[in-house]
């Protein structure tokens, strides 16, 4: 199976940056697709980015194009999330997922391990 684990999570003011980590274990090698979702409070989870192993092609959810961008170290089987320009509404809990279907999955249904998350909170 495949272990996900999410870190770099805190607190920050509107308009930091941050970045979060997914370190990755296990039979990564089973799986291609890759992803971020995030779920504020009282809210359901909703797709944030997704990037493939096998030629890096990326997709992002359109609230956070231009601001955030997702990549992956293969060789370390760690998945990034560098987001700018924070915004109170960015304030969530990030998980990241894998899949072993190598499309850019948007669904939640897609994925088929996911990590516990980290709280990211933006301060107005």
């Amino acid at each position: 199976q495949v272990q996900l684990v999410e870190s770099g999570g805190r607190l920050v003011q509107a308009g930091d940056s941050l970045r979060l980590s997914c370190a990755a274990s296990g039979r990564t090698y089973i799986t291609d697709g890759m992803g971020w979702f995030r779920q504020a409070p009282g809210k359901e989870r909703e797709f944030v980015a997704a990037i493939t192993r096998s030629t890096g092609s990326t997709h992002y959810a359109a609230y956070v194009k231009g601001r955030f961008t997702i990549s992956r170290d293969n060789a370390k089987n760690t998945l990034y999330l560098q987001m700018n320009s924070l915004k109170p509404e960015d304030t969530a809990v990030y998980y990241c997922a894998a899949a072993f279907s190598g499309r850019l999955a948007t669904q939640i249904r897609d994925y088929d391990y996911w990590g516990q998350g980290t709280q990211v909170t933006v301060s107005s």
